[in-house]
């Protein structure tokens, strides 16, 4: 598979729709095409798509977003998050991201807002914020907070068998926990 293959895959029409639903289908979906390759990436097996923005965007969509998807619910689904971070600040310090439109740049950054680092949630924010990007803005600033308030995300806590403290469980009991 090539740069494009990944890109044309996950910016399909029938795939747009479908970015935030967890469907079984579209899960499965996702594994079954790409989960050869996300071992690839994750082995370091792919570095050379980082000479590209297209390259670094593959990368990003490969490494942060289709484990989200293949590994819904598993420790698994957030292993390959730092790598992706990664491949998200070298792009931008080469001025990859510069050369993909805003609804490319947004997956780019993706990862940073992912991060549990508070200085990767401050540059997501930027970031976000310098591409005009208002409604993946909003989100980051939200995750931002948790991450002040929390120190981590309190919704991975049982998939990475973290366990909650008495403020998070009370944070996830509340309607704000699913609504930001």
């Amino acid at each position: 598979m090539t740069p494009a293959d990944v890109i044309d895959f996950w910016y399909s029409p029938s795939m747009a729709e479908h970015w935030f639903q967890s469907t079984p289908a579209i899960d499965q979906t996702i594994r079954d095409r790409f989960e050869s390759l996300w071992e690839s990436a994750a082995g370091g097996e792919l570095t050379s798509w980082q000479d590209s923005p297209e390259g670094c965007l593959a990368l990003c969509i490969v490494l942060d977003q289709f484990p989200l998807n293949m590994f819904r619910g598993e420790s698994k689904s957030f292993s390959t998050e730092q790598q992706a971070v990664m491949v998200t600040k070298e792009a931008v310090a080469k001025g990859l991201d510069q050369q993909l439109t805003p609804a490319k740049r947004a997956f780019l950054y993706m990862p940073l807002m992912h991060s549990e680092d508070l200085a990767d949630q401050d540059e997501s924010v930027r970031l976000f914020e310098a591409a005009g990007l208002t409604d993946n803005l909003k989100f980051a600033r939200h995750h931002r907070e948790l991450i002040r308030q929390f120190g981590r995300f309190p919704h991975r806590n049982a998939i990475l068998g973290r366990t909650s403290s008495d403020a998070e469980k009370a944070y996830l009991d509340s309607p704000k926990a699913f609504t930001g």
